[in-house]
């Protein structure tokens, strides 16, 4: 896949290239990460869609948070990028957990890592999903729409999909530098603490380091993966 990573994806010397891997192949598998560095990799992209187990076991992700947690310290311990990717708005997240994602990613040191896109993107449904065979989705789902070739959903509490709204148009823009990642991160956790009547903070003052260092992390040039 492309990338854009300053200096290391154009003009260099070697090879370099990324990968996507399940967090569960990069625990099965964590003694190959190092190869995969030596070898140009610059970074993994993983679909870990969310930090809640309930919804990972929904999605059938064969992961769990702390397996996901474990998958970022393995990567960061070898010198390689770990980029998550999120369904963020789904019919089970809640504001609080719609916060906890934010607040682990923050925790984690992951906010250069994640495209702005990945805080709004929306579970879409198409025909034929598994998802469709459990119970508690047709609890969500319209008619099937032949013009989005999706099953429409509206989330039980009006406010996710205010929320939604609202972050999609935050970062539906070309932020592609690491400084337009922490500012949209800031104005997402802005927005959420605003439809959730909490008092307004600064995300970056409630980790113990501080702001983390914003050197360029290597990243697709198409964030809409997922």
């Amino acid at each position: 896949m492309p990338c854009a990573s300053s200096q290391s994806c154009t003009g260099a010397s070697r090879l370099t290239y990324d990968v996507i891997v399940k967090v569960e192949h990069l625990l099965k598998h964590a003694g190959h990460l190092a190869t995969l560095r030596d070898a140009g990799c610059l970074f993994i992209t993983s679909a870990v869609e969310a930090v809640d187990d309930r919804i990972l076991e929904i999605f059938d992700k064969r992961h769990t948070r702390e397996d996901f947690v474990r998958a970022v310290s393995l990567c960061r311990e070898v010198g390689l990028n770990l980029n998550p990717t999120f369904v963020t708005f789904n019919p089970w997240i809640t504001l609080a957990g719609y916060r906890d994602l934010l607040s682990t990613i923050l925790e984690l040191d992951l906010v250069g890592n994640v495209s702005p896109i990945q805080y709004a993107i929306r579970l879409l449904i198409p025909r034929g999903s598994r998802l469709l065979e459990l119970p508690l989705v047709q609890e969500f789902v319209g008619d099937f729409d032949p013009e989005a070739l999706a099953y429409p959903w509206t989330h039980p509490d009006p406010r996710m999909d205010q929320l939604h709204a609202e972050v999609l148009a935050v970062v539906g823009g070309n932020q592609t530098t690491v400084e337009d990642r922490y500012a949209t991160f800031a104005r997402v956790w802005e927005l959420t603490e605003a439809v959730s009547g909490a008092a307004p903070s600064d995300p970056f003052a409630l980790v113990a380091t501080g702001v983390p260092s914003r050197e360029p992390i290597p990243h697709l040039s198409e964030p809409w993966y997922c």
